[in-house]
């Protein structure tokens, strides 16, 4: 694990530090803060081990970038970075259990994958999300990364409306090429969702879409969180100069949670 730590502090914000996991004690407390936001806020129906903790199997295998307010001490943001050594040693991405990869398998060795994002509910001015993003640019720096990918979910709160009418808003603008096409393996019936009405895209999808990364196919369901789940991959040579800047000078304060 990485044990790097950066400060990221407003004027009027608690100060606020990122970190890579290093002891079972920092895991855990991602955990719990993973299954506060995910099943007792948004309704998630989780397969773990233990109740108030969030776990599966990638967990002891991957890298977990952490924010801390240094006041208090308490983990108020998290994100799960699989990077391709880990997830040949977990039998593959978090991602191919939703999608189909093939088309991308001539790239998975320079692929970091992230994932389980969550924040604090009461850290939801954007802060949190700048540290975590300055997380992120700093692994992709020291790693060298050349492609980031994601599932980015949608809610089915009303039963899939939202998320059909968003991919199709997306689709043409960011489509990735033909042969970065994914393939979902629980699809989101679209032609079933008829509803062409503007939905408003999830703030932390457009905030990967301006900074250059690709839709790349139809959204999965995924039961478990009830959500429609996008898979974006983010080519780092492409990302978009008037927002990297940002991403990589730790400047992201746009509400994104």
């Amino acid at each position: 694990m990485l044990s790097l730590e950066k400060g990221v502090q407003g004027a009027r914000s608690p100060r606020l530090v990122f970190q890579y996991g290093r002891s079972e004690a920092d895991i855990r407390a991602a955990q719990k803060l993973r299954w506060r936001v995910f099943v007792e806020e948004m309704g998630a129906r989780l397969n773990s081990p233990e109740a108030g903790v969030d776990q599966d199997r990638f967990d002891a295998l991957c890298d977990h970038l952490l924010v801390r307010d240094t006041r208090s001490n308490e983990v108020v943001g998290t994100y799960r970075i699989v990077n391709a050594a880990q997830a040949e040693r977990a039998g593959g991405f978090y991602s191919d259990s939703e999608f189909d990869l093939s088309r991308l398998a001539h790239l998975r060795s320079q692929i970091m994958e992230v994932g389980r994002a969550c924040v604090h509910p009461d850290y939801r001015s954007g802060a949190v999300i700048a540290a975590l993003w300055s997380g992120l640019a700093d692994y992709i720096q020291r790693h060298g990364v050349q492609y980031l990918m994601g599932c980015a979910s949608i809610s089915m709160a009303d039963g899939g409306h939202a998320a059909a009418s968003i991919y199709r808003q997306l689709h043409e603008a960011h489509a990735a090429p033909a042969e970065w096409r994914v393939f979902p393996h629980c699809p989101l019936p679209l032609t079933q969702l008829e509803d062409h009405s503007l939905a408003e895209v999830p703030p932390l999808i457009k905030a990967y879409l301006r900074v250059g990364a690709y839709l790349c196919g139809a959204p999965a369901w995924d039961p478990d969180f009830n959500t429609a789940d996008c898979l974006l991959l983010l080519p780092t040579a492409r990302m978009d100069h008037r927002y990297s800047r940002h991403f990589l000078k730790q400047s992201v304060t746009e509400k994104l949670i």
